[in-house]
């Protein structure tokens, strides 16, 4: 998208955002759970408790509801970039159709298939433990737009004939059906995924979990970070500050935050993402814009926005900017980026011109853990009694109930369909040490604009799709 000088009534558009979750504001937060202050003991220990650890710990216990569970975590459940996405459900698994018929081309229709059951277990999930989080299958459109190269549509249209060839739902809408649907002028082709993707309010969902996980007996404690982890005889070891927990396994849902286990800050990266989200609309500004079915949406260039109408019809509109700091650096303060929010509004009007005048009302950020394949990659430590699930990449908020099924698998012992691909069995490559890392990562952002808007991948990244390291979503 085109990057004019920002237009000062798109800075107004933002001057009184708060800058904090829209999903925490006027929300019925749960009540606070106990700090861990002594030695526990329990059969699986969880670290962390975003959606990952709180998905470990249900199906954990709907699998054997006699095992004793513990879920730690460093602050609140959910108060990471679990309760502060964008609220997309997607049933892919491998960050889209292009991404596993790169990295994973044999696998593509099993992948697929696990994908949608996963979404399927989803939400049956939410309507058995009776999660209220505003959950609306709608399905996604994936736009191209007339600011993208004319390569980019052409590669969409692939992915629509891949997905009809794997018996999928999909629509492939020209530019006057998907302008009647969505009315902007920047549109010039789509892809709707009709019953492959679903809405969430991403908070409401983990607090949800965390009350169903409750229910089945596991017992949580916040504000009780994982500061090491070692064995323990025939068990493992978990310290926190004030007191620790023996286990028989362990389970790491960490995301982007700093592994327990050191070797895998070779993996993953945290990366920071930033959004905003309007005002309520009025019935007139909801019309000029059309948007009947609220399918969420995604623009489909290397720096992307995705976007959507909220339970109570404001859009939420985020992404572009990706943002890594020196050595993975991670703190509050880097949560507000305000030349992204202008930039990010700057391009809401330009989507949207017809809605003019409209004001944003937050604007916040969060990291995201990224690796070099873009999709969730496992492991086991310590003789099998430690396994992990990261490196989502901005696509958790269904693919970590995946991630926590399989994790779970590893540690049991058990074989499924998933743990007999490769998907679950290979491991990303690694990134490479400072300040090769940060030098590696702005070259690529940098080559990734140029073909956005271009259309061209230069010697970088071809160099990095020869080593399999190439973005193709």
């Amino acid at each position: 998208m085109d990057n004019p000088a920002i237009d000062m009534r798109h800075l107004d558009a933002i001057a009184d955002a708060d800058p904090y979750p829209y999903w925490y504001d006027d929300a019925d937060e749960p009540d606070s759970n106990p700090t861990l202050v002594r030695t526990e003991s329990c059969d699986l220990c969880i670290v962390g408790g975003g959606y990952t650890g709180l998905w470990t710990a249900i199906i954990a216990k709907e699998r054997d509801p006699s095992r004793d569970v513990i879920l730690i975590d460093a602050h609140e459940v959910g108060s990471a970039a679990s309760g502060r996405n964008g609220g997309f459900m997607d049933s892919s698994l491998t960050h889209g159709v292009a991404n596993a018929q790169q990295r994973f081309p044999n696998e593509v229709n099993v992948l697929e298939e696990l994908g949608l059951q996963n979404l399927n277990e989803i939400e049956s999930a939410i309507r058995r433990y009776n999660i209220d989080c505003d959950y609306e299958r709608t399905g996604a459109i994936d736009v191209a737009t007339s600011s993208h190269p004319a390569s980019y549509l052409a590669e969409l249209r692939d992915d629509y004939q891949q997905l009809r060839s794997l018996g999928q739902s999909v629509e492939w809408l020209d530019q006057e059906t998907l302008r009647s649907q969505v009315h902007s002028p920047t549109y010039s082709g789509g892809l709707w995924r009709k019953d492959r993707a679903a809405l969430v309010d991403p908070a409401r969902l983990a607090w949800g979990l965390k009350t169903a996980a409750e229910s089945l007996g596991v017992r949580i404690y916040e504000d009780s970070k994982a500061t090491s982890i070692e064995k323990d005889g025939v068990g493992v070891l978990v310290d926190t500050p004030l007191g620790r927990v023996r286990a028989g396994k362990v389970a790491l849902g960490t995301n982007a935050f700093k592994p327990l286990l050191k070797r895998l800050g070779h993996y993953i990266a945290p990366v920071y993402d930033y959004c905003l989200v309007t005002e309520p609309l009025t019935p007139a500004q909801l019309a000029s814009i059309g948007w009947e079915n609220r399918q969420g949406i995604s623009d489909i260039p290397n720096q992307f926005h995705y976007y959507r109408l909220t339970a109570d019809n404001r859009i939420l509109w985020g992404g572009y900017d990706a943002m890594y700091y020196f050595r993975g650096k991670m703190n509050t303060e880097l949560e507000s980026r305000p030349e992204s929010w202008a930039l990010l509004s700057q391009h809401f009007f330009q989507t949207f011109p017809q809605l003019e005048g409209v004001r944003f009302s937050h604007a916040w950020g969060g990291a995201i853990d990224t690796c070099t394949r873009f999709s969730v990659f496992w492991g086991r430590a310590m003789g099998g009694r430690v396994a992990y699930a990261l490196g989502y990449t901005g696509l958790g908020t269904a693919s970590t109930r995946f991630g926590a099924e399989v994790m779970l698998d590893l540690l049991d012992g058990r074989r499924s369909k998933a743990t007999s691909t490769k998907f679950v069995q290979d491991k990303p490559l690694p990134f490479p040490p400072e300040p090769f890392r940060f030098v590696g990562i702005q070259t690529t952002r940098w080559s990734l604009d140029r073909e956005d808007k271009t259309g061209k991948r230069n010697i970088w990244l071809k160099s990095l799709d020869r080593l399999g390291l190439g973005f193709d979503t």
